[in-house]
């Protein structure tokens, strides 16, 4: 399987907007708490790879703070997302699975000599909107984005899903050519 994804910087109440005035479903709110770990035996900034450790909060009642939704439910996913396989996008293979906590999971990976490089923590609001999902990112240090994704199950449907995502840009009032292609864990290396 493929992630198809596209993101931007974007001012979140302009396009919160632009959605509902689109018919977009809200979907869920989220907070995420990403650790990603550098590998023994090769380097993934040159590789364009990344392994990470997810832990995931997500609230029932459509908002991110506690004290407004009607509870909370917290999971752990373990990922690794291969190089970039399309110049025009952040389009990659991505293998994921839950686990049953993030400090065991830390311990196997760092127990196999896999390092905490950085970690990103960043408030989601998921939307549905034409087939893609439409995600709302606040990235602690970086800012607000815009990311259209969605999974392509074969590199022939990559080109279709990529034009899609920059459609769906578009009808939001976005422009696709303003896309970043570096990952928030980049970004915020960057920093």
């Amino acid at each position: 399987m493929y992630e198809v994804e596209v993101k931007l910087p974007a001012d979140h109440e302009a396009v919160r907007e632009r959605l509902a005035d689109a018919g977009a479903a809200h979907e869920s709110s989220v907070t995420q708490r990403d650790t990603y770990y550098g590998a023994p035996h090769r380097d993934f900034a040159e590789t364009d790879e990344a392994l990470r450790v997810r832990r995931e909060t997500r609230y029932s009642g459509g908002t991110t703070d506690p004290d407004e939704g009607d509870g909370s439910e917290t999971t752990t996913k373990l990922t690794y997302k291969g190089p970039r396989v399309d110049a025009d996008s952040k389009t990659r293979t991505e293998h994921e699975t839950v686990v049953g906590d993030d400090e065991s999971a830390d311990g196997v990976l760092s127990g196999l000599g896999f390092e905490p490089v950085a970690t990103v923590e960043k408030e989601r609001d998921f939307y549905r909107l034409d087939g893609y999902t439409v995600t709302l990112d606040a990235v602690t240090d970086l800012g607000e984005f815009v990311e259209v994704e969605t999974a392509a199950q074969s590199e022939d449907e990559i080109d279709a899903a990529r034009d899609g995502a920059f459609a769906v840009l578009r009808d939001l009032g976005l422009d696709p050519d303003d896309q970043i292609r570096t990952s928030y864990l980049g970004l915020l290396l960057d920093e």
